[in-house]
């Protein structure tokens, strides 16, 4: 299963600064690209923007957010998690079966006093397996893209960050690692079962914290693997 010309992603609640990075980023990759909204206008000026950075021939359009499910089956959820299973809920019946929905969630608490912010505990045990219990079930989802610098996805430069793809479905996993290697910079590693994903998500608030403390945009590069294991076209689980 990989992205082609005729294979458009969505990205569901594309107008913040991650959604807009992962857009642009991928756009410039050649990929056609889905931004949906709770509100229409705000998804096309979103589109247009992208235009305006990557050229009138990128292939980007700006759609309500039920539109988007149903004009594509890969679908990147970047919401925050507030408004995920309202969200979801309101999209469970535009979303097509044998879809791949790709949830970049996290479920942080802002905040307080100065402190840097920290993962809420999630029943399901992350965002991703909350949000595979309200989607269809013949959706496929995947957890991944917590950990990019939103700043620097909207920039120019390659970032220096890897990508850790959980998911129970290896196709699915495999789709979203060669994703990752559109980026410049960013390696796709299988990070394996979606239960995973609940370390995946913790890991953005110590990054958070870094960032705040060091005025810095941390990543994260998994180091010691065989060459085999980076990128989006290595072998996926058996």
């Amino acid at each position: 299963m990989s992205t082609s010309e005729s294979r458009p992603i969505a990205i569901l609640g594309g107008t913040g600064p991650a959604g807009m990075g992962l857009a642009l980023r991928w756009a410039r990759a050649g990929e056609s690209i889905i931004i949906g909204s709770r509100n229409a206008e705000r998804a096309r000026e979103s589109a247009a923007r992208i235009k305006e950075k990557t050229g009138a021939e990128a292939r980007v359009s700006g759609v309500e957010n039920q539109q988007a499910c149903a004009a594509a089956d890969v679908l990147v959820l970047t919401v925050p998690f507030e408004g995920q299973a309202e969200l979801l809920k309101q999209l469970k019946a535009s979303i097509s079966a044998g879809s791949v929905l790709i949830d970049a969630t996290v479920p942080l608490a802002a905040a307080v006093g100065g402190r840097t912010s920290r993962t809420l505990g999630v029943w399901q045990g992350s965002a991703a397996q909350q949000t595979a219990e309200l989607v269809p079930k013949q959706v496929s989802v995947v957890a991944a893209f917590h950990n990019l610098s939103a700043d620097l996805l909207n920039g120019e430069a390659p970032l220096d960050c890897d990508v850790i793809v959980c998911s129970d479905d290896a196709n699915a996993s495999r789709l979203t690692r060669d994703l990752a290697a559109k980026i410049p910079g960013v390696r796709g590693i299988d990070g394996g079962k979606l239960e995973n994903a609940r370390i995946v998500e913790q890991i953005t608030a110590l990054l958070i914290g870094l960032n705040i403390r060091h005025k810095g945009h941390a990543g994260v590069r998994i180091t010691g693997l065989p060459p085999e294991a980076y990128g989006g076209n290595g072998p996926s689980r058996g």
